[in-house]
């Protein structure tokens, strides 16, 4: 017998509805303990389930029945609502496919294939290894902020700089490109009108000279070895491919990571007692990257995935085809899995084996770069309030990016003192 989909009144989530946007940790909370699996509506209107609870949301993220792209649902239309939504905020249709055809989107074959191609790069040996370029990257940026006595943006000066510079070196992007790409992923992550065309536009050009520079003059980065693996087999790594690695790579290797950094350091310093843990034993900072992502990192909502086939989960019957929206911070505040989910505390440690939380995703879409990511948020956090312990927040009125399935900061003034 099919289950009915709990009743649950004036409960129909949209992901653009302001409210969660503005506090999703209370929104998706609420429903979570309300109608852990609802039917509610995608960014473009599209009917879309919503998945709250913990175990559901690893099951989305990891079950096979449940794919990133609509063309691996037999007999489902190829166009999907992630097409929609390139057309929509005005990415030109003749670059589009750059945008809804990456890593990201992929299933199965595909995903593995684009994978392991680049996952060589971000193994735990190899992130390992650059941890001194991380630790020299750091501490330039807090030698260039030392001695202000005026208020500083810690996302621009800070958060958004050791990043963006440790995945450009990585890739192989020049340092004269870097404000470039930083612009141009700004205006892709925040939805800006007006600016997705052009900065699309430009990226996509910028990458295409890029890979025309090494095929005449390779170099040691990563963009020269994808450049090379398409010499010699296209099958591997198509043209276009390569163009949309690259720039995945790039934003996928920057963004996540700033605002990890700056809604952390928001959180430790409005957290006192929690700072004071880690100033008292520095050898906590590993777990605590973890707890912080878990409680506030800046990834709301995870990709959507498609029910290729029909699939019973949290007592309802998510039919084929059907949109499903595996909602992350939610799933990391689930007093099932948490005692007092919704403290911050650094001291916390997962029941078993694992990180305990899903804040870099889960299954076969896991975070590709989140052991780079936490060694980041490890480095640059510690060094910040090592560097000065007296640092705090430069005033209580803070502006939050309005960009559905996100939590990222705009801005984070502090004072060095």
């Amino acid at each position: 017998m099919t289950a009915t989909p709990p009743v649950v009144p004036n409960i129909v989530p949209n992901i653009m509805d302001p409210g969660l946007i503005a506090d999703p940790a209370g929104g998706y909370g609420q429903l979570r303990e309300r109608a852990p699996v609802v039917r509610g509506t995608a960014p473009d209107g599209s009917p879309a389930w919503f998945v709250t609870r913990q175990a559901d949301v690893r099951t989305v993220l990891s079950d096979p029945r449940f794919v990133n792209s609509a063309r691996s649902v037999p007999g489902v239309e190829a166009d999907s609502v992630r097409d929609k939504m390139i057309e929509q905020v005005g990415i030109p249709a003749d670059i589009a496919h750059y945008f809804a055809d990456s890593i990201l989107d992929s299933d199965g074959e595909d995903h593995s294939r684009l994978r392991k191609l680049v996952s060589r790069a971000f193994t735990v040996r190899r992130v390992g290894a650059l941890r001194p370029r991380v630790e020299e990257i750091t501490a330039g940026l807090l030698d260039r902020m030392a001695g202000s006595a005026e208020p500083v943006d810690l996302v621009a000066g800070y958060a958004y700089p050791l990043p963006i510079t440790v995945i450009c070196e990585l890739v192989g992007v020049a340092e004269e490109d870097r404000p470039a790409w930083h612009r141009w992923s700004t205006a892709m992550m925040r939805m800006q009108p007006g600016a997705i065309a052009p900065a699309a536009r430009e990226m996509v050009d910028h990458v295409h000279e890029q890979i025309a520079r090494r095929h005449a003059e390779p170099a040691d980065d990563l963009l020269s070895a994808l450049v090379q693996v398409q010499e010699e087999d296209g099958d591997r790594l198509s043209a276009d491919e390569l163009v949309t690695m690259v720039i995945t790579l790039v934003i996928a290797g920057h963004e996540t990571t700033a605002h990890l950094i700056g809604n952390a350091t928001l959180a430790l310093l409005t957290h006192p007692d929690q700072l004071a843990l880690l100033r008292a034993d520095p050898s906590r900072w590993p777990g605590a990257v973890h707890e912080l992502m878990r409680w506030c990192g800046p990834v709301s909502i995870a990709r959507m995935r498609y029910a290729a086939e029909d699939v019973e989960l949290g007592g309802v019957t998510i039919r084929r085809g059907e949109i499903v929206q595996p909602v992350l911070v939610s799933a990391n505040r689930d007093p099932r899995e948490y005692p007092d989910a919704d403290r911050l505390d650094v001291m916390r440690r997962p029941a078993g084996r694992g990180e305990g939380h899903v804040g870099f995703g889960h299954g076969f879409h896991y975070c590709l770069g989140a052991a780079l990511a936490r060694q980041e948020g490890e480095v640059a956090l510690r060094a910040l309030v090592e560097r000065y312990p007296r640092l705090a927040l430069a005033s209580d009125e803070l502006e939050w990016v309005q960009v559905p399935g996100m939590r990222r900061l705009a801005r984070l003034p502090v004072r060095l003192r």
